[in-house]
């Protein structure tokens, strides 16, 4: 594989998971690095090539949310995936609103696991784009990573939204979600333009 060939990183301690995942990966087409500890994975040097981390979040050492609140700081352009066996509706939350793309309980199906990892593949891609200088193409996309969900559901809470608030167009949605919420939406725009304005609309 080429060196710009997009990585997913893998830390799991079960050993047969990491060769199945090392196996499903190689056979997309991406590169897979497998890890069996958060300490392992921390050890080897950040690569800025588009990626993503399918992350266990029972571990040995640094378990799976505590990896992930380590490495958000610096590693915004490495989307998260969580999988786990012992997962449950608390540990979800608290994962996705720390960031993480998607939570998936084992066993999972594999079509469900290769989607997320091509969606935070696309957005790692975005982030390092927008790192590098270069402008970050608009659209659902965007909004999508931002938001840390996938762009079918980006386009489905808009779409729900503008027909709630009889909007024609997203501009439409964005004034009027201006006008309920004021306050949020000054403060949105020194933060996260997208995000505030998107959730402020669907509420």
């Amino acid at each position: 594989m080429s060196r710009d060939t997009p990585i997913v990183f893998v830390v799991d301690d079960d050993i047969s998971v990491r060769e199945s995942l090392e196996s499903l990966i190689r056979f997309a087409g991406w590169q897979p690095q497998i890890f069996a500890s958060a300490e392992e994975f921390l050890s080897r040097p950040r690569l800025f090539v588009p990626s993503c981390l399918v992350l266990d979040v029972t571990l040995p050492d640094l378990n799976g949310l505590d990896l992930q609140k380590r490495i958000a700081a610096d590693r915004i352009d490495m989307p998260i995936i969580f999988i786990t066996g012992h997962g449950d509706v608390p540990m979800a939350v608290r994962a996705m609103k720390a960031g993480a793309v998607e939570f998936l309980t084992k066993p999972y199906d594999d079509e469900v696991l290769l989607s997320a990892i091509q969606q935070a593949i696309e957005c790692s891609h975005a982030a390092l784009r927008r790192d590098g200088g270069d402008a970050l193409d608009s659209g659902p996309l965007r909004l999508a990573c931002e938001l840390g969900i996938s762009e079918i559901t980006v386009k489905a809470h808009r779409g729900s939204a503008m027909r709630k608030m009889n909007a024609d167009s997203l501009a439409d949605l964005l004034n009027i979600a201006a006008r309920l919420h004021p306050t949020q939406a000054q403060e949105a725009a020194h933060r996260n333009p997208a995000r505030e304005s998107f959730v402020g609309a669907v509420h």
